[in-house]
């Protein structure tokens, strides 16, 4: 009887309720707010500038410029009177990483979309700080090389982790005019990225760990960048070339048509060959081609290739895209996390792309913009970047994807999310940008 009371009673009440709740007769549903747990659509240039300001923040308290003495740890005043081995004053980041080489280049994005000359200066001062630090240890060589600590990456580099990122960077600060006498340790990384490196029989990049004759999609970046931006600084048709056949050689043992996406790691003589999607890896790819195609000649024979590539790869990614705008750790398994230098460097990337004309922009610019929102949320007030995960190897089973720890003080995030903010500002000054039922569309001006 109670329960028939109630239904009685609920139906009784049902009209009033109705008066009082918005329906498809008495109001536009279509024109609800919908719940966007990110803050969508609503990019500007003012409020992706005080990210960026915010990371520029974070980033310069925590890699001072100075020096110590390696041995004592006491303050150096003048390095040119310093004897022995040295040291920055002690830091978060290394400032000869490849991690910041990134950054560097960032930096350099993000100035000069923002206007603002804190972010050159920036560059200015730690690579003119890694130069200094270069000559006083080549003058003052250690009885011991292994006393050479990070600076060792710039005279002595030992792999493409060493010298592609850095160089691009270096190269870039010079032909920007934020950088000078640099020339050394550009031709030094150079050398080793054209002749020093370990290289398949057919001229392909590779390393002999874990595997002999592994190939990580990583090393797009550490080769392909430094390897453009030297053809845009010497003019020498060479280096362009190398960069054409690396990204033609990796993609052709390395990219899942039917997906549009890269593997992490490639073994010669493997079989099968399982595939882990990892996200950085094919960041790391698609940052290498938009760094090619933004210098490499348009009359390059290979240029249509490398374009019709990065095509292919922003396809795929953009396929991968969450509902909040990140991508996962593992590209087609969505129930590892969401990463956020991965979706920075993609944001970036399609951004670029859109920007450069590469892109349809209506296809590409929300896509864009969600990944950058959703990275927004990630940089903490003190201008940390959360979400960002740690180094990683290669492994060929999936845990050792799924549970890499993300940190705050993991370098990897710092640069793209940097680049992407930079992008992303041209993106929204140079194209209409509107709602239209709630969703961001792109118009083509």
């Amino acid at each position: 009887m109670r329960m028939l009371a109630a239904i009685v009673s609920c139906a009784l009440l049902a009209p009033a309720a109705l008066a009082q709740t918005p329906t498809d007769a008495t109001a536009p549903l279509h024109r609800m707010k919908p719940d966007y747990p990110i803050p969508y659509g609503s990019t500007t240039p003012e409020a992706v500038t005080e990210v960026l300001r915010r990371v520029l923040g974070f980033v310069e308290s925590s890699t001072p410029v100075g020096w110590v003495d390696t041995a004592t740890k006491a303050p150096i005043a003048d390095l040119k009177a310093a004897r022995g081995a040295v040291a920055p004053t002690p830091g978060a980041f290394r400032l000869t990483s490849y991690e910041w080489g990134v950054t560097y280049s960032g930096m350099l994005r993000a100035g000069e979309a923002t206007g603002d000359p804190r972010f050159a200066k920036y560059v200015e001062s730690r690579l003119a700080a890694v130069d200094a630090w270069a000559r006083h240890a080549k003058a003052n060589p250690p009885a011991d090389a292994g006393q050479l600590g990070p600076i060792r990456q710039v005279l002595k580099p030992a792999a493409l982790d060493d010298s592609g990122a850095m160089s691009a960077a270096m190269i870039k600060a010079t032909r920007a005019g934020v950088a000078r006498d640099l020339r050394p340790w550009i031709d030094n990384y150079l050398d080793w990225i054209s002749r020093g490196e370990f290289r398949l029989p057919d001229g392909t990049l590779a390393r002999n760990r874990p595997q002999p004759n592994t190939l990580w999609l990583d090393d797009l970046y550490m080769s392909v960048p430094a390897l453009a931006q030297m053809g845009a600084l010497t003019g020498e048709r060479k280096y362009f070339d190398d960069a054409v056949k690396q990204v033609q050689q990796f993609s052709a043992r390395m990219f899942n048509k039917e997906l549009g996406l890269y593997m992490h790691g490639w073994v010669q003589d493997m079989e099968p060959h399982p595939e882990f999607r990892w996200a950085r890896a094919n960041g790391w790819a698609i940052l290498a081609m938009t760094e090619l195609l933004d210098v490499l000649p348009e009359d390059h024979p290979g240029r249509g290739a490398v374009l019709a590539q990065f095509r292919a790869h922003a396809a795929g990614l953009a396929g991968r895209q969450g509902a909040i705008g990140f991508w996962h750790q593992l590209l087609d398994r969505t129930d590892s996390y969401l990463e956020t230098s991965a979706t920075a460097m993609y944001s970036y990337a399609m951004a670029r792309g859109v920007n450069k004309g590469w892109l349809d922009p209506i296809a590409y610019g929300p896509a864009a913009l969600l990944g950058w929102e959703a990275v927004t949320t990630k940089v903490n007030a003190q201008g940390q970047v959360e979400g960002t995960c740690v180094g990683t190897g290669m492994g060929f089973e999936p845990a050792f994807y799924y549970h890499r720890p993300t940190h705050v003080f993991a370098a990897h995030g710092y640069g793209p999310v940097l680049l992407a903010g930079g992008e992303v500002i041209d993106l929204v000054k140079k194209h209409r940008v509107e709602f239209n039922d709630s969703s961001v569309q792109f118009y083509r001006k």
